[in-house]
């Protein structure tokens, strides 16, 4: 049984700069968190959805978690 894939990768960025990056499986939400530290600031989302392993596995390698 192949595990769900329902994780999205993304950097909050504010202007050209990544002022954080995670992941999420509601990236309205999240955004709307981060934007209570960064009004100006959007989400951006990386790569295609993926499983919470994958996207564990990619938040360690950007350095993130």
């Amino acid at each position: 049984m192949s595990k769900p894939r329902n994780i999205n990768k993304y950097h909050f960025k504010v202007g050209n700069k990544v002022m954080h990056g995670g992941i999420t499986n509601n990236l309205e939400r999240r955004e709307n968190e981060h934007k209570q530290k960064w009004p100006k600031g959007h989400i951006l989302k990386v790569g295609n959805i993926t499983t919470e392993e994958g996207a564990r596995s990619w938040e360690k390698t950007e350095g993130f978690s």
